[in-house]
């Protein structure tokens, strides 16, 4: 199947272009990247020389993406509001990695996004791509909007208790630590190696951007605080919620085993996950525990932000609207050390 990126000299757009690149059914044919169009994709990115020694980047023309059978776009918040009108029936499936479509409630991008949304019309028609708790609207989906990568860490953890009713639903708090590449490519200061090294620090109090699109995903009302962590890689998410009829850990771990039972891309375990063993991977690791001195529930959640947060999850849906094995060209064992 013929497929198409746009933003592909972004992060994610990258990291598209390396689980294509191993995908039984996926054929990158275009890809573009406005700022770099013109430069080999190899040359950007070394990583890409052996699979893609030829593939040029091109400026965005979506004359280019006619008739392709699936097209993702992985551009920042609020370009593919442009595009996706004038892509639609064009194209066989859309796969957007940004939040312009991800949230139902038009009035939540002016109060979160700074600037009302272009199309609402479309936000309904748009699945919601975080296949293990919304798996059904995505067989078949011409239009699928991958949630974020907190989003996604914050939800697979919380979302189990929740529809169990096994957690009162106010006032969870979401504490998460990501990688500097959840930032992206370009450079800012804030995002510099001599900025990050040696720091950890919060951002976006009260504020971020995710906190609506969490509370979507999870039919609960959230304090989410994230924090930037010195690392590439991952995402770190620890839950804390009240219990209701959890007496202990092991209760707590079975509602996860449980609901994940059969899922290849969840790992439950007895364990602190880990960032690292998560890195490269489409899994996302979780545990759980019940503190009986102070009766919270604990739910730590550890993704790779750039696969299960971005990029493997939209292939992932990708494979799911395309009638293909949901698990094609995705790995689920992260690079360790």
């Amino acid at each position: 199947m013929d497929v198409g990126i746009v933003g592909a000299s972004g992060y994610t757009g990258a990291e598209l272009l390396r689980l294509c690149a191993d995908h039984p059914a996926l054929k990158v044919v275009v890809a573009t990247g406005e700022t770099q169009a013109g430069r080999r994709a190899g040359d950007l990115y070394p990583s890409l020389r052996a699979a893609y020694p030829d593939l040029e980047l091109d400026a965005v023309d979506p004359d280019r993406l006619d008739g392709l059978d699936l097209v993702f776009l992985a551009l920042p918040h609020g370009e593919s509001q442009a595009l996706v009108p004038s892509l639609r029936g064009r194209v066989g499936h859309i796969v957007d990695l940004a939040a312009d479509f991800r949230l139902k409630d038009p009035e939540l991008y002016p109060a979160w996004y700074g600037s009302a949304h272009r199309c609402p019309e479309l936000l309904d028609e748009f699945a919601f791509g975080l296949p293990e708790l919304f798996r059904h609207p995505l067989l078949g989906a011409e239009l699928i909007a991958a949630p974020g990568c907190y989003v996604t860490a914050a939800a697979l953890a919380l979302a189990p208790f929740v529809r169990a009713a096994g957690v009162e639903t106010d006032g969870i708090v979401v504490d998460a630590a990501s990688g500097v590449s959840g930032a992206g490519r370009s450079l800012k200061h804030e995002t510099h190696f001599s900025t990050v090294d040696e720091d950890f620090v919060a951002y976006g109090l009260l504020n971020h951007r995710h906190t609506p699109e969490i509370e979507q995903a999870t039919g609960a009302k959230v304090i989410f605080t994230p924090h930037l962590a010195p690392m590439t890689r991952g995402i770190l998410a620890t839950c804390y919620a009240r219990p209701v009829g959890l007496s202990d850990t092991g209760e707590a771990l079975s509602v996860l085993s449980e609901f994940y039972a059969g899922e290849p891309f969840v790992v439950v375990t007895e364990a602190p996950p880990s960032t690292k063993a998560t890195r490269g991977s489409n899994c996302a690791h979780l545990t759980a525990r019940i503190d009986p001195r102070t009766g919270w529930l604990v739910v730590i959640s550890a993704i790779d932000n750039l696969v299960k947060g971005a990029s493997g999850q939209a292939v992932q849906c990708a494979n799911l609207a395309l009638g293909l094995p949901e698990g094609d060209g995705l790995p689920v064992v992260g690079l360790y050390p």
